[in-house]
């Protein structure tokens, strides 16, 4: 396989880990702002034993620091509302409502950037709503978790277009240490302003402890280093319409997992494969294309 065919399945292998995310947020039992925390605390901690370890260069501009910083806050946001809405909801709406992330990416670059509009791009956008409207009306009783999810995804969207940017200039790993240290003050000073910090906030449940470790170094220091570095080759949209298969992967595991909780209605699979061809016929699309036009 060339470069490009490579980092595309290895984007798919990082967004079969990020399905594994969301299950872990479902088993751990602490709330969403306080898990997000030790989240992206521990993964910063493992990513800069990387660092020392590689002897990385970690000296950037101010210009780019404060996009880090950016950065930082829009992945916080985005963890936090994520895992808000599977306390509230199902793994499966929340990561279901992610898809409309590619549609994100699209508006944003077209309306902020004023990047031409690319017909087919629009139209896989616009398939992966009507599969989430499906949904929507299939399972209204999780409307605010929908909603929620939403939310996230937007933030998602904003965050993978920083990146694409910023991975021209600075090194994937520099990027993620950086980004998740704002993302772990600007979290920090919430929980301080809020009086969240007491003796208590730190005594968790061993399972807890495992479980965070887990989502700290694999599903984050890993896959946020690997995700970044991907987006060398791999385009925001085509990013952002591929994480649409991370439904898939954790309705999948969440149901073997958590058995009944997470079957849902008929109509709820229809919009999920509605997806799924989405990111089917944009891979084949993008595969065609020149490494350049990608």
């Amino acid at each position: 396989m060339n470069p490009r065919t490579k980092n595309y399945f290895h984007l798919h292998f990082i967004i079969f880990i990020w399905g594994f995310t969301a299950i872990l947020g479902a088993l751990i039992t602490i709330s969403a702002i306080p898990l997000v925390w030790y989240r992206v605390s521990l993964a910063t901690l493992f990513l800069y034993t990387y660092i020392v370890i590689k002897k990385i260069r970690m000296k950037v501009s101010t210009r780019v620091m404060f996009r880090f910083l950016l950065g930082g806050i829009f992945i916080a946001l985005h963890w936090i509302t994520f895992f808000y809405a599977i306390k509230i909801a199902t793994v499966s709406i929340a990561l279901t409502a992610m898809s409309t992330g590619a549609l994100f990416v699209t508006l944003i670059q077209w309306l902020v950037f004023r990047k031409k509009l690319i017909p087919y791009e629009f139209l896989f956008s616009l398939l992966a709503i009507v599969g989430l409207i499906i949904i929507f009306n299939a399972e209204t009783k999780y409307y605010i978790g929908i909603s929620v999810a939403l939310i996230s995804s937007f933030l998602s969207s904003c965050f993978s277009i920083l990146n694409s940017s910023l991975i021209k200039e600075s090194n994937a790993t520099v990027i993620s240490f950086y980004e998740l240290l704002y993302a772990s003050l600007f979290i920090g000073i919430i929980l301080v302003l809020n009086g969240s910090i007491t003796i208590d906030f730190f005594m968790l449940s061993k399972s807890d402890w495992l479980y965070l470790i887990l989502l700290a170094s694999i599903c984050t220091a890993y896959a946020f280093a690997a995700s970044t570095q991907v987006l060398k080759s791999v385009s925001p949209f085509t990013m952002m319409l591929s994480i649409n298969l991370e439904p898939v992967y954790g309705i999948l595991l969440a149901i073997i997992i958590f058995k009944e909780k997470e079957i849902m209605t008929n109509n709820f699979y229809i919009g999920a494969l509605l997806i799924l061809i989405t990111v089917i016929l944009n891979g084949v699309v993008k595969l065609k294309k020149k490494p350049k036009v990608n």
